[in-house]
């Protein structure tokens, strides 16, 4: 392999991918084109062996920057959902807090009422099924 294809190579990641004015392919074009109809455009065109090798590996890094890019968005996309689902989940355990504590009132009070009517009961000699009696 040249070393100007060499992973981690900075000065060859600033060059241009485009083997020169051989082909007059557009990026987008060498990326949506099929391979057939880019291995027929590179034989009509008699290039030589290679560059027909560095026209096939200018698609190859094209096409490897498009899903990187495209796995980017996805990931910030699916990181966005996440972080929107975690804030509403922290509304809803909020809201259940609450609730949970409005419900313990409500239980305190009505135990309250309760404990005040059996010491009514109490002293006015009324009587009370055996079945409230062990109510706590």
């Amino acid at each position: 392999m040249p070393p100007e294809g060499k992973r981690g190579d900075r000065k060859a990641s600033q060059a241009p991918l485009s083997p020169g004015p051989v082909l007059d392919i557009s990026d987008d074009e060498l990326v949506s084109i099929s391979v057939r109809d880019l291995n027929r455009q590179l034989k009509l065109r008699g290039l030589t062996r290679d560059e027909i090798v560095r026209m096939k590996q200018r698609r190859r890094t094209l096409k490897n920057r498009g899903y990187a890019a495209s796995c980017r968005i996805k990931r910030i996309e699916q990181k966005d959902d996440l972080e929107t689902e975690k804030s509403q989940e922290y509304r809803d355990m909020d809201a259940m807090q609450d609730e949970n504590i409005r419900m313990r009132e409500e239980v305190e009070a009505m135990h309250t009422k309760y404990e005040a009517l059996k010491t009514f009961a109490a002293l006015k000699k009324i009587p009370i099924p055996p079945e409230l009696e062990s109510i706590h």
